[in-house]
């Protein structure tokens, strides 16, 4: 499946233990939406940059699968992180997307994120050139 996409620059396919690992590393969150113990998406957001001028601001990403699109997992998904974001004193989030995943560059933009940014053909894959598309949403307004 992870080969077949081009809306991730990845090319490896994640086992159970690469998630076990994702979850003990990188992000500051990790959320799961599951039915009848059927995982059926995920989020996570972590430090965007190193550096103690970005404490403030966290990359995310949200996964659901092919077959619960549109069924609101990812709204449910992005909407409980950004909560929990603003919680731990976050101020911005930002998202990488693929130019080639319509689909997220739009819902991205129905949750009130806007693109600031995209670094044309920093991302091959399945021998084409990919642009990554950045996208950002202020969770509060005390600047």
């Amino acid at each position: 499946m992870i080969n077949e996409t081009l809306a991730t620059f990845t090319t490896k396919e994640k086992s159970e233990q690469d998630i076990v690992e994702m979850i003990d590393g990188r992000p500051d969150l990790f959320l799961v939406a599951a039915h009848n113990d059927v995982l059926e998406g995920f989020a996570t957001c972590g430090t965007f940059r190193s550096g103690p001028g970005y404490a403030a601001t966290a990359e995310h990403t949200v996964i659901v699968s092919p077959e619960t699109h549109g069924t609101g997992h990812g709204r449910s998904l992005l909407t409980a992180l950004e909560t929990e974001a603003r919680e731990l004193g976050k101020h911005v989030m930002v998202g990488a997307i693929s130019s080639a995943n319509p689909v997220a560059i739009a819902f991205h933009s129905a949750m009130g994120y806007v693109e600031v940014g995209r670094l044309p053909e920093v991302g091959r894959k399945a021998g084409r050139w990919l642009d990554l598309v950045l996208m950002q949403k202020t969770l509060n307004s005390d600047r």
